[in-house]
C-alpha cells in the first residue's frame, strides 16, 4: 500500500499516522455516542440549568419567568452572598491580588492562608489544619500519605465517593463495612486487629440520604479495638451541633474523633475549599506529602476571606446555625403529613423517595413550573431503585416559602401518581 512506501515520514508525524488518528477517534465518538444514548435512555440524564443571579434562597433561573424558589444548593446558613462575606472577599482580593500563581511550598502561602487555617483548628478545638483547593482533594490527599501495607482502613459503604477515591490511592488493606452497621464495623475490627494502624472513615452526615453516623458507638468501637476515627463534615460543618461544630460536637465525641475533613464550599461561603483538622504530627506529614496539597495551586485570596469571615460569624454567635432546626423540621413533617416519604433524621438534607429515576427527573422539572428549583437524583449517585428528589433547607429559608415548596409537592405528587 502507499503508507508503506512513506518510510522517510517519522512514524507520529506520517500520514499513516494521522489516518490512525481519526480511525480511533472515530471509534472513541461511537463508544462515547453510544453511552450517553444509553444514559438518556435509562432517564438519568444530568441537565446543567443556568442561574443568572447570586446564590440565595430566591434566585432567577435562564428560561424561567421571575423569582425561583432555590431548595437544592448546600447554602446551609444562606452565607453564599451574605454582604459581610462577600465584602471580606472583595477586601483580600484588593489587597492581595486574583491568586498566588504558585503552590504552597514554593512562593503561595500568605498571612491570611496561615490566619485561616488557625482559625479552622481552633472552631474545631483541634491542633492544627491545612487548606486544599477542595475537600474532593483533602480526602484524595490523607489516606495515601497517612497509610502503608501495614496498615487497615474501614470505610461505610455509602461514604462520599471523594472518601472512596481517596481510599483507592492508599496502600493499606481496605475493609468496607455496611451502612451504619456497627456489628458488621466490630465483625471488620476484630479482622484487622493483625494490622498496624486501623482508621476508619465515615461520613458525619451521608449527603444522599441525610442520616447521620452514629459516632458514639464508633468512637466506643475505636477505643475498644485500638483504631482512629476519621469523618468527613462537608454536610455537618456551620449547623450541625450548639455551635454548628459538626456531628462530632452533636453526638458529643468531639475529644474522640482524630481526624475531621470538611469544606468551605457549602455552609462556610459556599465558594471553594477544603481542609484536613487534627493533630500537629498529621497536618506536618500532609504538607510533606499529600500530593494534592504539593501539585495544587493555592486558595485564591477572595476565597480565603470569604471564609475567614464565615467562621467569624460562626464563632460570634451561634444563632444562624441553631435556625436550621425549626425550619427543617417544619418541611419534613409537613411533607410526612402529605404523605411523602423523607429519608433521614432531623437533618436539612430532605430526601423525598421516589424510587423511579423517570419519576424524580419529571417531577422536578414540574416543580420548576411552579417555581420550585429542586433536583432528581437517581443511578449512579444513588443506588438503582432508590431515585429520589433532595431538598436541602437553608436557614435563609422563611416559613412562607418551606409551605410554599409543600404546596407545590403535594400538587405535582399527586399529579404524577406519586400521592394517591
Amino acid at each position: 500500500m502507499w503508507c508503506s512506501r512513506l518510510l522517510s515520514y517519522p512514524l507520529s508525524q506520517g500520514p499513516c499516522s494521522s489516518y490512525r488518528t481519526r480511525t480511533a477517534l472515530a471509534q472513541l465518538n461511537h463508544v462515547l455516542e453510544a453511552e450517553l444514548e444509553s444514559i438518556r435512555g435509562a432517564g438519568t440524564w444530568k441537565s446543567e440549568r443556568v442561574i443568572t443571579s447570586k446564590q440565595g434562597p430566591h434566585i432567577h433561573v435562564e428560561g424561567s419567568r421571575g423569582e425561583i424558589l432555590n431548595f437544592c444548593a448546600n447554602n446551609y446558613l444562606g452565607l453564599s452572598s451574605h454582604p459581610e462575606v462577600m465584602r471580606s472577599g472583595l477586601e483580600a482580593l484588593e489587597k492581595f491580588g486574583a491568586g498566588l500563581s504558585s503552590v504552597r511550598f514554593i512562593c503561595g502561602t500568605q498571612h491570611i492562608h496561615k490566619n485561616l487555617e488557625e482559625k479552622i483548628s481552633r472552631f474545631h478545638q483541634r491542633e492544627d489544619a491545612i487548606l486544599y483547593a477542595s475537600c474532593f482533594d483533602a480526602n484524595a490527599g490523607i489516606f495515601e500519605a497517612l497509610l502503608t501495607p501495614e496498615d487497615a482502613v474501614l470505610s461505610d459503604e455509602l461514604n462520599h465517593a471523594s472518601i472512596i477515591d481517596g481510599i483507592r490511592l492508599c496502600k493499606a488493606n481496605k475493609y468496607r463495612y455496611k451502612h451504619m452497621d456497627m456489628q458488621d464495623l466490630e465483625a471488620k475490627l476484630q479482622d484487622a486487629q493483625k494490622h498496624r494502624l486501623r482508621l476508619v472513615a465515615t461520613d458525619g452526615a451521608f449527603s444522599m440520604d441525610g442520616d447521620i453516623a452514629p459516632l458514639k458507638e464508633i468512637c466506643s468501637l475505636a477505643q475498644k479495638y485500638q483504631a482512629l476515627v476519621f469523618i468527613d463534615e462537608c454536610h455537618a460543618t456551620g449547623f450541625l451541633g450548639p455551635n454548628g461544630r459538626g456531628t462530632d460536637e452533636l453526638l458529643g465525641v468531639m475529644d474522640q474523633v482524630d481526624i475531621v475533613n470538611s469544606t468551605l464550599g457549602k455552609a462556610l461561603g459556599g465558594a471553594a475549599g477544603g481542609y484536613t483538622t487534627g493533630p500537629k504530627a498529621l497536618i506536618d506529614l500532609l504538607r510533606q506529602r499529600s500530593r494534592p496539597y504539593l501539585f495544587s495551586n493555592s486558595l485564591p485570596p477572595a476565597v480565603v476571606g470569604c471564609a475567614s469571615k464565615a467562621l467569624d460569624l460562626l464563632m460570634e454567635s451561634n444563632a444562624i446555625a441553631q435556625s436550621m432546626v425549626a425550619k427543617t423540621r417544619r418541611f419534613r413533617s409537613k411533607m410526612a403529613a402529605a404523605g411523602f416519604s423523607i429519608s433521614g433524621n432531623d437533618h436539612p438534607i430532605c430526601p423525598v423517595m421516589l424510587g423511579e429515576a423517570r419519576l424524580a427527573s419529571v417531577m422536578a422539572d414540574d416543580m420548576l413550573e411552579r417555581g420550585i428549583y429542586v433536583i432528581g437524583f437517581s443511578y449512579p449517585v444513588v443506588p438503582k431503585g432508590k431515585a429520589r428528589i433532595r431538598v436541602q433547607i437553608s436557614a435563609v429559608h422563611s416559613e412562607d416559602d418551606i409551605d410554599r415548596c409543600v404546596e407545590a409537592f403535594t400538587e405535582v405528587g399527586r399529579k404524577h401518581g406519586a400521592l394517591p
